[in-house]
């Protein structure tokens, strides 16, 4: 079911989404050569448990999920394109991470990724990276009212695409506000004028996935949660929690 949301409503979710963009801060600084994921886990629970707010991540379990998530962050390295699990992996010298994180405060949630380099980054990383969040803008740009959900998921596609990078197909943003995940989707691909119409109050995760390889397949791990491309490349996630509002997309997981 989708919620507009009131102004006031939005603030509360901004609070929330302070929150994530700090614990995705403390996790990326916290990410060096040697450091384990469950580190980078470790750091998130801080900043959350110091904040007040709970994870929605924590003891997550869709219809797909053999078990409930374990951790309060997504932790995706190299072919990991989304939902990795936090675990004693020490992260080497040149590994791309995707960190996802959410936080409830007050009743809101926030939902944020980022993707980065450890140590010396390929260039080829970097231009990854560089597309995800190119994406990621475009599909924020077209976040106004008036417009459908399918222009933001052409927004975000068409990114992508002309860089030649592959979107696994299936997987894309949300609707989100009392709880993680609401109606509507957000695909990453599709035609422009389709879909929901945008209406002022409509709070949205826009969240590009994009893979190296060009192939949109993927697999996933016997952990029965992390997904993995097919052909080894390696894959990009960025996110933020976006209001449509009267004055234009605002950005609530930005520090």
């Amino acid at each position: 079911m989708m919620e507009l949301k009131t102004d006031r409503s939005i603030e509360q979710m901004r609070a929330a989404g302070r929150v994530v963009a700090q614990a995705l801060a403390a996790a990326r600084e916290r990410a060096r050569v040697g450091v384990s994921l469950l580190d980078l886990d470790r750091v998130a629970r801080g900043v959350l448990r110091e904040a007040g707010a709970a994870s929605p991540f924590l003891g997550y379990r869709p219809a797909f999920a053999p078990v409930p998530f374990p951790a309060v962050i997504c932790a995706s390295v190299n072919d990991a394109i989304v939902h990795g699990i936090p675990g004693d992996h020490r992260l080497r010298d040149g590994d791309l991470v995707s960190v996802d994180c959410g936080a409830l405060l007050d009743g809101w949630a926030g939902d944020a990724a980022v993707s980065f380099t450890v140590g010396r980054a390929r260039p080829a990383d970097l231009r990854l990276i560089a597309t995800a969040e190119e994406a990621l803008a475009a599909g924020i740009a077209a976040a106004v009212p008036g417009n459908r959900i399918g222009d933001i998921a052409h927004a975000v596609g068409t990114v992508c695409r002309a860089a030649g990078y592959g979107i696994p197909e299936g997987f894309g943003g949300h609707g989100i506000g009392r709880r993680m995940h609401e109606e509507p989707g957000v695909p990453n691909e599709g035609p422009p004028g389709r879909g929901t119409v945008l209406r002022t109050g409509m709070v949205l995760a826009i969240e590009p996935m994009v893979i190296a390889g060009g192939t949109d397949d993927y697999y996933c791990d016997a952990d029965g949660w992390t997904l993995r491309t097919v052909d080894g490349s390696r894959a990009a996630h960025a996110e933020h929690t976006v209001a449509i509002t009267a004055d234009g997309p605002r950005i609530l997981t930005a520090l």
